[in-house]
């Protein structure tokens, strides 16, 4: 890519949606942690630098700084949060612990026009923000001015036209600043001045060349669940490699109603793929059965479904990489994405790479997209609308929606209630205007009074989030009438549930999923 944005990754668990925005401008970025920053910039100078956020004090010596170089090459530099402040730190300026902590929604005041709010924000106008520091900048390098206060950051933006160098103290790059998309493009195409030639036509085709080029001759299983992540990779495998692949599904008894049939279906009778349908169900629930701990269903999920795979990779012969449908939001709450320091969050199934015993590769297309961007691969690759929308389904299955020991009495009581609470929400219309809806079964029994008698019996919870790429999400306004229809349907048709709740928690602070 000639137009090439180099982000550096301080430890932001939104450093990718700073890559996400600049990829919204058609512009083509890619993340360095800082520890290897200085070799990128040396091995192919950016077009423009962008410093992240991150969990660090750079009123600390041995926190992380941005390399010199960044500064010296003469290309536009954007820093936010922690960047900004490592920013001012290091050409000369002051940072400090405030007293007072910013976090969340914030307002920003204009203070004079720059080229970073061309066009977007003009002096005197005061604009809502999302902030998350406990250091702010308490003094500015020489040719810095000071272009937006806040009330607890009076250096909220800052910017010295001259050396096209823009800092921020709110994160542009998160939904909860309506305004920053717009401000990333503003420094992408006017201040870097990028053409914005990147396209998902684009990644395709890149895709496409990686994929070959590290597979070669050689086969290839892929992981496939029935889901849009796993589906859009076999599909693109597919076009990459050809014969040379080979899918393979298992039914690890903690999927959805009618999905093994579905995925079998699709796969074998539609795009005509080679397909190996493992049916693993009493494996896994043998192996989860009693247990509650959510880290320790991931693993033995994670675990046996490598077992599987291992076990079908030798009765196919000769497979020497495995594919998956990893996302990026699965690896930034998993381990870092580049290497860099931020914080594990959970743990994910299908992220870490394969064990030594396994003589795999992983084979990771998708490692890099956001959900929203899968999505608009797989209308690249021709994939039906219909398929392509639906919604999210995590790898571990209904193990992680059954809070509490796994049994196979609730998790059919929980596949009943998750049917008909998707089916009321496409009566309504409503399906293609959540990002994720799904039941979870508590482990709690309550009294209730059902045909006159005492009854005691689980508590079922509703979940349904609005949300552009899975990293922040908000609940889903349903009004009262449906939220009815669905706890009358659940209760009288699913035996073993007699009350109904909706969860109205956004992310953060809680996840989407309830484990």
């Amino acid at each position: 890519m000639n137009e090439r944005i180099l982000i550096v990754d301080f430890g932001s668990q939104v450093t990718q949606l700073i890559a996400r925005r600049v990829r919204e401008c058609g512009v083509y970025s890619e993340i360095v942690p800082f520890q290897n920053a200085e070799a990128a910039l040396r091995e192919a100078p950016p077009v423009a630098v962008i410093l992240s956020g991150g969990p660090a004090s750079v009123t600390l010596d041995t926190t992380p700084r941005a390399p010199a170089m960044a500064f010296e090459l003469g290309v536009p530099v954007l820093a936010i949060c922690y960047g900004e402040q490592a920013m001012c730190a290091q050409l000369g300026g002051r940072v400090e612990a405030a007293d007072h902590r910013e976090f969340g929604r914030a307002f920003v005041d204009i203070q004079r026009d720059c080229a970073l709010f061309d066009g977007v924000w003009q002096a005197g106008e005061r604009h809502q923000v999302w902030m998350s520091h406990g250091d702010r900048v308490i003094a500015i390098p020489d040719g810095f001015e000071v272009v937006a206060t806040s009330d607890n950051a009076p250096f909220a933006a800052i910017a010295d036209e001259r050396r096209r160098l823009y800092g921020v103290q709110f994160h542009p790059e998160v939904m909860h600043t309506p305004d920053g998309a717009r401000l990333i493009g503003n420094f992408a195409r006017r201040i870097a001045g990028c053409e914005g030639e990147w396209t998902m036509a684009a990644f395709r085709d890149e895709a496409i060349a990686r994929v070959r080029e590290q597979v070669g001759k050689e086969r290839v299983i892929c992981g496939l669940s029935g889901g849009v992540d796993s589906s859009v990779v076999a599909v693109l495998l597919h076009e990459a490699i050809g014969d040379q692949l080979t899918c393979v599904f298992v039914d690890t008894g903690v999927l959805r109603a009618g999905e093994p049939e579905q995925v079998v279906s699709l796969f074998r009778d539609h795009y005509n793929i080679p397909l190996v349908h493992r049916d693993a169900a009493d494996l896994f629930i043998d192996r989860l059965e009693g247990v509650a701990d959510p880290e320790k269903k991931r693993k033995i999920i994670g675990s046996t479904f490598i077992d599987v795979f291992e076990e079908e990779a030798k009765k196919i012969g000769g497979a020497r990489f495995l594919a998956q449908g990893t996302l990026y939001p699965d690896v930034i709450e998993s381990v870092s994405f580049t290497g860099g320091p931020s914080v594990t969050i959970k743990s994910h199934h299908n992220v870490g790479g394969l064990p030594e015993r396994m003589n795999m590769a992983l084979v990771e297309p998708l490692r890099e997209l956001f959900k929203d961007e899968v999505r608009e691969l797989g209308r690249e690759l021709g994939l039906a609308a219909d398929f392509v929308d639906r919604h999210p389904f995590p790898g571990p299955g209904l193990a992680i929606r059954l809070p509490g020991a796994i049994d196979r009495e609730r998790l059919e009581i929980l596949r009943r209630a998750d049917l008909i609470y998707l089916d009321e929400i496409r009566k309504a219309g409503l399906y293609d205007a959540i990002w994720q809806a799904f039941a979870v079964l508590l482990p709690v029994r309550t009294v209730g009074v059902m045909g006159d008698e005492r009854s005691y019996e689980y508590v079922c919870a509703l979940r349904a989030v609005t949300s552009t790429d899975g990293m922040t999400a908000d609940y889903y306004p349903f009004d009262h009438a449906f939220l009815g229809r669905v706890s009358s349907r659940i209760i009288n048709e699913v035996r073993g549930v007699n009350r109904v709740v909706y969860d109205v928690t956004s992310k953060p602070p809680g996840t989407i999923e309830w484990e």
